[in-house]
């Protein structure tokens, strides 16, 4: 009797717990999305006088960008280097200051030097929709020219692109636009070089018209001597970017 009693109260071996049941995915919501303006609703905001506080904006991507304020530098820089750029392409060819190019629906940049073919008249209905050379001289915005206004360009197409570095005192010259998934609008530029004051440039629709960095430069207080004696034409440091 005693051993039936003992098989009785045998402990029994527990069974693990079924885990518990996964929680159902829930889908993530939408992202909320700026409103982006077109050039249209753009122009529109102009005639209604919103933008009279702002007068110094531009249309990038669909957005209104208020633009930085000038320093003497900065405006030296831009009349030097439209007066070396005129004498490069000669007639048949103008620099527009800081006016608009209509780049596509939702983009109309103003950079500081734009070579176009023609005369002003042929522009009297419409802006440009393109540039043989955009220059863009940099002090406080040389992040955003580098990034955002050379993805905005090299994706409208622009051949040729100036970024005129006054803190660093030298010139970053873009060219070969290319997709660029990474970059900001989906495209870059192949090719970059970088020229200091004492080398000699020149424009790819002027290539004969050679051109000294230190020419498009602020003058500085004290000079270097190197500076001012221009060398033989130079390739610069070239690089090109990484494909994935």
């Amino acid at each position: 009797m005693a051993a039936v009693l003992a098989k009785q109260v045998e402990p029994v071996e527990p069974k693990p717990m079924p885990p518990p049941a996964a929680a159902p995915e829930v889908a993530p919501a939408d992202e909320p999305r700026p409103l982006r303006w077109t050039r249209a609703e753009y122009y529109r905001l102009g005639e209604l006088g919103l933008l009279d506080m702002h007068p110094r904006v531009e249309l990038i991507d669909g957005e209104i960008v208020e633009m930085t304020p000038q320093q003497s530098a900065h405006a030296t820089a831009i009349g030097k280097t439209a007066a070396a750029l005129r004498r490069a392409f000669g007639a048949g060819y103008f620099d527009r200051l800081q006016l608009p190019l209509a780049l596509g629906p939702g983009s109309e940049p103003e950079p500081d030097v734009a070579i176009v073919p023609g005369e002003p008249d042929d522009y009297a209905d419409e802006h440009p929709k393109s540039a043989l050379l955009v220059v863009e001289v940099s002090d406080k915005t040389l992040r955003y020219d580098r990034t955002r206004k050379a993805s905005l360009y090299s994706k409208a197409g622009i051949q040729d692109y100036w970024v005129l570095d006054l803190v660093h005192r030298r010139l970053e010259i873009r060219r070969e636009p290319e997709p660029a998934p990474e970059e900001p609008f989906g495209y870059g530029y192949g090719v970059v070089n970088t020229y200091g004051p004492s080398d000699v440039v020149s424009c790819l629709a002027a290539p004969d018209h050679l051109i000294l960095v230190a020419d498009l430069l602020p003058r500085v207080q004290a000079p270097a001597a190197e500076e001012a004696k221009p060398k033989r034409r130079g390739r610069g440091n070239r690089t090109r970017k990484e494909r994935s």
